[in-house]
């Protein structure tokens, strides 16, 4: 064992029921880091780019973080990475909570599942004991009673990571769930419908091997100063959660309303805030993930729908947004009976919540009808319907088998001008943040990884002045609506974001105002290295450009690097952001000269010889 981390992962193939310890060199760790950094070293040498991503052969991979389970704040996230069934490329759910604590003390930083299981099975890892489980009992039940009935069988000290229906029914917008009624979610990409399409219904991991620290007293002494800086100001986030935010992003002109059509909805976006779930006695308590002292985790009460009077995670912002005002209702019991849902039946929220108001507004517009919906009417701000049409998609079940495949295919499904409602980006649909409000995002949405993610840039933070940009080394002038600098500015911030995934940490640190010489100290004081803080940047640059090669492999360009059209062209006319769009070509040929690549968005040999990724230029 090396300070910090193990060394090796853990390969079961599910088809021979067989496992492999596979050792890491330390020099692969000092150059990817690990959590979704090693995972992409894995899958660009050691997998096959061309396959189908529901072949057996595709790899599914649970990688903890580099710095998870140990004392620095926030260090929980496990990514999990694959071939995405949904967008056929670059696939990366990354989730706290405890399980990823857990997989390290499994004695591994990994787990590498490839092949198929003959029948439903669960995976029990009490560090050497590895069991495959018959799972065909579990297969049908919600998350909350998989993760519960595994407890009860095998230990409460087990985490777990499990499917619920729409992962079972391969819903391509379906996730893979962390724990039980406090759940964090492995949401994007599908990859829920790939763990499904193996036959695992459910990942429970223990052990005691704990990972050792190079210099305990003097990470000690750094947090001391640290976290009380981190409470304090984000103790927006401890009082209300991320939902707490919906206001102020409302005010900012970012919160998409009515399928993205609108500019404002004040007393909306009031109604289904934070602040009001607080006031309205919704929330019934608070919790946190391994290591974070911020607590922004809220417990809820389930007042309407089928689970009336159960208690279940309290909406994200993201959510909000999603069966809020992306469909008009500012009802917050019928918000938090959506979100309840789709924890329970492995869903998507964001997905889930663009495939939702886009249905709506294909009914409005005459595309799908009652006949489609099996008799449902589909109406902006009807919580009633939202929730009908929740358990339609996890069942596969009318138009929810439509929907179930994600907006792009089921805009090309539906026909006519469905894809004028279909808000996505190489497949994925766009987080729940504007790039006509905040125009790097619109660099970000187009160059992001894994398609319309906000997670990895975060940019309109600091265009927002929330999180200084120099804090990540960015000294120029930004306005949130023009495109100078801003193509500089999603790069930079790119290769900052990507390092919170590969060393296992939550992105709200930014809320603390963490800094690339924090990433110095506790990378360094954990395993012993003499790491500065160019080498920590550059390691983010080499992530970010490794993933990009995985992309280019699937025949990725400049072609596919835009936005949608309702986000590109069209004015929201009022609200902050009215008047305002994006101009992403200029943006675009900003970021790829900044970043080393061709104007056809390539990465230059010369740029992939500098980053130690050669083999990736062949």
């Amino acid at each position: 064992m090396s300070n910090g981390y193990h060394g090796k992962v853990l390969k079961i193939d599910l088809s021979e029921e067989t496992q492999e310890e596979i050792e890491i060199a330390e020099e692969n760790y000092k150059k990817y880091f690990a959590g979704s950094g090693l995972a992409g070293w894995i899958l660009n040498t050691e997998f096959d780019p061309d396959l189908s991503p529901l072949s057996e052969e595709v790899p599914l991979m649970f990688m903890a973080g580099m710095l998870t389970g140990t004392r620095v704040p926030t260090a929980c996230k496990v990514s999990v990475v694959g071939k995405s069934p949904l967008t056929g490329i670059w696939a990366e759910s990354t989730v706290g909570g405890f399980f990823g604590s857990q997989l390290k003390k499994t004695g591994y930083d990994g787990l590498i599942l490839t092949g198929k299981a003959s029948n439903p099975v669960s995976l029990l890892i009490d560090e050497d004991e590895v069991e495959i489980k018959n799972a065909e009992d579990l297969w049908g039940e919600d998350v909350y009673a998989t993760e519960k009935k595994i407890k009860e069988e095998n230990g409460k000290e087990f985490e777990v990571a499990s499917l619920g229906p729409a992962g079972e029914n391969q819903a391509l917008i379906a996730g893979i769930m962390i724990g039980g009624r406090e759940t964090r979610a492995a949401g994007r990409c599908g990859m829920g419908a790939l763990m499904g399409s193996k036959n695992v219904k459910a990942v429970a991991v223990t052990g005691d091997k704990k990972p050792t620290l190079y210099d305990k007293d003097g990470l000690n002494d750094h947090l001391k100063q640290f976290i009380p800086e981190l409470q304090d100001k984000a103790e927006g986030l401890t009082n209300f959660g991320t939902a707490g935010g919906v206001m102020g992003v409302e005010a900012n002109g970012d919160l998409p309303i009515k399928n993205w059509t609108l500019g404002s909805w004040v007393e909306g976006a009031e109604k289904i805030s934070g602040q009001n779930l607080d006031e309205t006695g919704l929330v019934t308590g608070h919790y946190s993930c391994y290591a974070c002292p911020i607590r922004c985790g809220k417990d809820v009460e389930v007042r309407v729908g089928p689970y009336e009077g159960e208690e279940g995670h309290g909406p994200e912002y993201e959510t909000c947004a999603a069966f809020g005002s992306m469909v008009l209702n500012d009802d917050p019991e019928y918000l938090c009976a959506a979100n309840d849902l789709c924890n329970r039946y492995g869903l998507d929220t964001i997905s889930t919540g663009n495939a939702v108001a886009m249905a709506i507004e294909s009914f409005q517009k005459g595309l799908i009808t009652e006949e489609d919906t099996g008799g449902l009417k589909l109406d902006w701000g009807d919580g009633e319907a939202v929730l009908e049409l929740i358990e339609k998609i996890a069942a596969r079940e009318d138009i929810g088998d439509v929907l179930a495949k994600g907006v792009k295919r089921a805009a090309e499904e539906l026909g006519g001008i469905a894809e004028e409602f279909a808000v996505h980006t190489k497949g994925l649909s766009y987080a729940f943040h504007d790039p006509r409000a905040f125009t790097s995002m619109a660099g970000n949405y187009a160059t992001a990884n894994r398609g319309a993610c906000h997670l990895e840039a975060l940019s309109y933070f600091a265009e927002s002045g929330t999180y200084p940009p120099e804090n990540f080394g960015f000294e120029k002038e930004i306005d949130p609506h023009h495109h100078e600098n801003k193509g500089e500015l999603t790069a930079v911030i790119q290769n900052f974001m990507n390092l919170f995934n590969a060393l296992g940490l939550c992105k709200f640190l930014i809320q603390g105002e963490v800094t690339t010489e924090d990433f110095t100290d506790w990378v360094n004081l954990v395993t012993g290295w003499d790491f500065d803080v160019d080498d920590i940047f550059e390691t983010g640059e080499r992530l970010h450009n490794m993933k990009r090669m995985y992309n280019v492999k699937q025949g990725i360009s400049r072609k596919d690097d835009q936005l949608a059209p309702r986000l590109l062209s069209h004015d929201r006319e009022t609200g902050r952001s009215g008047g305002n769009l994006p101009h992403l070509g200029r943006i675009l040929n900003d970021y790829y000269k900044e970043r080393g690549w061709s104007q056809e968005g390539i990465p230059e040999k010369e740029k992939l010889e500098s980053l130690g990724l050669e083999y990736l230029a062949e």
